[in-house]
């Protein structure tokens, strides 16, 4: 049996994972032009994958259509007309371990999360750089026939950006500062106290956009937001695909251990990571950054980190051990890379 001619690629949450995934897929394709891709993934993802030719994304309907065991059943019925001939799973869920026993004549590869590594970080018996979730991405596509060389990864031009953003951008020749400055987690977060003296400082100079989601956040990012100064709040203010486009053209983007970072990663810009309780060492940095674009908290002072992988276990006095990081540090590293 030679190479697979059309994967079926499954990665259906969560968005910073799927973000990830993006400039693998995107190398996958141009390294092997006639190969033919199916995303599956949530509807919503759907923009994530844009302009990238041979791909087609199939929406799953979790919720609906393809809930439970019988709606994987008619997913997996589903698939099958699109012509596959095997299966990349990148999320490795019981979801999607059920999805690839319905598919199980097809030949397939599975993502190893390991998992055991990451327990022997979390529990301080190791303290390295272990995988990155786009080398894993990456090994399960060469398991299936395609080895990948991710050193050297090309990423889509900058968008044109419509007359709705630019009417709230307005015009000039400031450099483009996004910042995220919200994660899952209470740990995972930069203080809010300091990252205000991080936005007003970064200000001065630069155009700071701010972005964020769901209202809670909204009424916070209001507060940082000056409108007689170069702070400009984008959160609810967008739609997902405008958004995309907007951070495609920033000069540099400040995120936490979130999505938003891995939203840009994916566009080529230049992203400073801020960590709290989380680490880089267990592989979640955004795509093809320097680790010196990693700002880390005095792990003397907080010799636990990481507590977890994903941020949800702390304790109580870790909570904002990322106030470590001084703004100053931030601004300085801004400054220093555009």
């Amino acid at each position: 049996m030679g190479k697979p001619k059309h994967i079926l690629v499954i990665r259906l949450s969560a968005m910073g994972d799927v973000a990830i995934s993006v400039p693998v897929i995107r190398e996958l394709v141009n390294e092997n032009p006639n190969l033919r891709l199916t995303v599956l993934t949530r509807g919503f993802f759907s923009p994530l994958f844009e302009g990238i030719p041979n791909l087609t994304v199939f929406e799953a309907d979790l919720k609906g259509n393809h809930k439970g065991m019988w709606g994987l059943f008619k997913l997996s019925r589903e698939l099958r007309k699109h012509q596959i001939d095997a299966v990349a799973d990148l999320h490795n869920v019981l979801r999607s371990k059920i999805l690839r026993f319905f598919l199980m004549d097809f030949k397939s590869a599975a993502i190893d999360k390991g998992r055991a590594e990451k327990k022997a970080l979390v529990a301080g018996k190791l303290f390295s750089q272990l995988k990155t979730s786009a080398q894993r991405y990456g090994d399960v596509f060469e398991t299936l026939g395609y080895p990948l060389n991710l050193s050297k990864p090309q990423f889509p031009k900058r968008k044109t950006l419509n007359d709705n953003v630019l009417s709230i951008l307005g015009k000039d020749h400031l450099k483009w500062v996004g910042i995220a400055p919200f994660a899952a987690h209470k740990g995972k977060m930069y203080p809010l106290d300091l990252m205000e003296k991080v936005i007003s400082k970064l200000a001065e100079k630069h155009k700071v956009l701010l972005f964020g989601g769901g209202e809670d956040e909204i009424k916070q990012l209001k507060k940082l937001e000056n409108p007689h100064s170069n702070i400009i709040n984008l959160a609810g203010e967008l739609q997902f695909q405008e958004e995309l486009d907007v951070i495609s053209n920033l000069d540099v983007m400040i995120s936490m251990d979130s999505g938003n970072g891995h939203l840009a990663a994916m566009k080529g810009v230049k992203v400073i990571t801020v960590w709290g309780v989380t680490h880089p060492y267990a592989g979640f940095t955004p795509f093809n950054q320097p680790s010196d674009y990693s700002l880390v908290p005095n792990r003397k002072m907080f010799p636990q980190i990481p507590t977890s992988i994903y941020g949800n276990k702390y304790p109580k006095d870790y909570q904002e051990a990322a106030r470590t990081i001084s703004p100053e540090t931030i601004v300085n590293k801004v400054n220093a890379i555009i």
